[in-house]
């Protein structure tokens, strides 16, 4: 028996327009604030596929950055995106504004990045991508 349906994931973040501006690039999902008829707000950010909320952005004052992977501050979570080519992603992602963790467990499978509010995320090689 389902109890909820699953909807989204939210990243909190000390400025969602750049955690969005992002994201968005990676995924291609229009950007839009929580209630589209206040487009000046801020401090939730919300992508978009058909409509539907993939992933959100909420600014959390006095925000601490993940130190994945000494875990000092822990990650709580970290996303996976997959794509063809770990190379061709990873120049276009360095572009964008990630940063490639220090630690990389099987970099010719998976590669480990950390977005501009420090989030992990991994690009994983899948030919179905």
């Amino acid at each position: 028996m389902t109890i909820a349906k699953y909807a989204y994931t939210c990243l909190d973040c000390p400025e969602p327009i750049i955690l969005a501006e992002f994201y968005s690039k990676i995924t291609g999902w229009e950007i839009q604030p929580f209630d589209a008829s206040k487009p000046e707000q801020v401090d939730w950010l919300e992508l978009l596929v058909d409509g539907k909320t993939k992933m959100a952005f909420q600014q959390i004052e006095n925000y601490k950055t993940p130190t994945w992977p000494e875990n000092e501050t822990p990650q709580q979570l970290h996303m996976d995106f997959h794509a063809l080519d770990l190379d061709q992603t990873e120049a276009k992602l360095l572009e964008i504004g990630a940063r490639k963790a220090s630690y990389q467990d099987s970099p010719d499978r998976f590669r480990a990045y950390l977005d501009p509010a420090g989030h992990p995320f991994c690009i994983v090689k899948n030919e179905n991508a």
